[in-house]
């Protein structure tokens, strides 16, 4: 009588990885080899230029001993918009999430299985230290969840990245989740269910560098406070009264002075200082709003999250086809 083993999909976002991946996947092959499950590997190409999809056919002919799915975007959405695709083609048991730089150890998958096993819809890899990242990131990190954990309508565990182990009932929840701008960390954190935490040491990448530039990590933490908060929004009618309040008592001020000194000519710099001061926070206040209504804009229009160019690995029955899922 055979045992039926769980099938466990690794879901692997991947954007100019060719000279990383191939090392990971030997190193998650020989990894999942020794545990009691069905493990495949689904590597997203988000729009690479650097032939990473061409390594990944090239692996699934060499690995022999872990299957291998891939599927190619027609162009760069996104790390965010990838894990999503992985999900909604994973149909399997549970899923882990891994970036292909080998920064998320293969060894922690043995781990995360036992705690699946043992109830945990949820195991979360968090990092016990940033020693790998640069002083920048460091600090604009630590400035982020500390301000998500007081502004955020969810919970999000300081320091946990995207690498982490989900049961199938929260894929299906997240498949369900129809929002076009995503942020992934506070879209688990939503989910609730039971969780565990598992602390390892993040090492540098194995090679190439990171794609996500300042810049793009400034417009990925103003998606994760638009998409979990309406704190800004609330700060804005707050400080718009708070003004209207000083206004008031500085035009009763203006007044009784005029009363009873009579009339002064009036300081140049005082006014242009006043106007150039309120036309600021007009504009500061216009640009959140503006925030929160492109958001609104991309959410409306549903255009496809993602538009596949080709896969290979999946059977026809479930092969991604050119558009995902949009509801």
């Amino acid at each position: 009588m055979t045992t039926e083993y769980p099938q466990i999909a690794i879901i692997v976002p991947c954007y100019n990885e060719a000279e990383s991946l191939p090392e990971f996947i030997r190193q998650t092959a020989a990894v999942c080899q020794s545990l009691p499950a069905d493990f495949r590997i689904i590597c997203i190409d988000d729009g690479s230029i650097d032939g990473t999809y061409e390594i990944v056919q090239k692996c699934a002919d060499s690995h022999a001993e872990i299957k291998i799915q891939g599927i190619r975007f027609s162009r760069n959405f996104g790390k965010e918009i990838a894990i999503s695709c992985g999900l909604h083609h994973s149909n399997t048991d549970a899923v882990i999430i891994m970036d292909a730089d080998l920064q998320d150890p293969p060894d922690l998958i043995p781990d995360m299985l036992e705690h699946w096993q043992a109830g945990h819809d949820s195991v979360i890899a968090i990092r016990d230290n940033r020693d790998s990242d640069g002083l920048i990131k460091r600090i604009t990190a630590s400035v982020f969840y500390s301000l998500m954990r007081k502004i955020a309508d969810v919970e999000i565990p300081p320091q946990a990245g995207d690498f982490r182990l989900l049961s199938r009932r929260l894929v299906v929840a997240l498949n369900d989740y129809p929002e076009r701008s995503r942020f992934s960390k506070g879209l688990f954190a939503s989910l609730g269910y039971k969780q565990k935490l598992l602390y390892f040491k993040r090492t540098e990448r194995i090679s190439g560098k990171s794609s996500f530039s300042l810049w793009r990590l400034w417009n990925f933490a103003l998606d994760g406070i638009t998409s979990f908060s309406s704190l800004p929004l609330r700060i804005w009618s707050y400080c718009g009264f708070l003004l209207a309040i000083m206004g008031l008592i500085y035009a009763s001020w203006i007044i009784i002075r005029t009363l009873i000194y009579g009339v002064d000519l009036p300081g140049y710099s005082s006014i242009l200082v006043s106007i150039l001061f309120f036309a600021g926070i007009q504009l500061i206040s216009i640009g959140i709003l503006g925030e929160y209504i492109g958001r609104i804009f991309i959410e409306v229009k549903r255009r496809p999250m993602y538009l596949v160019d080709e896969s290979l690995g999946f059977s026809e029955e479930n092969k991604p086809g050119q558009l995902p899922p949009t509801s």
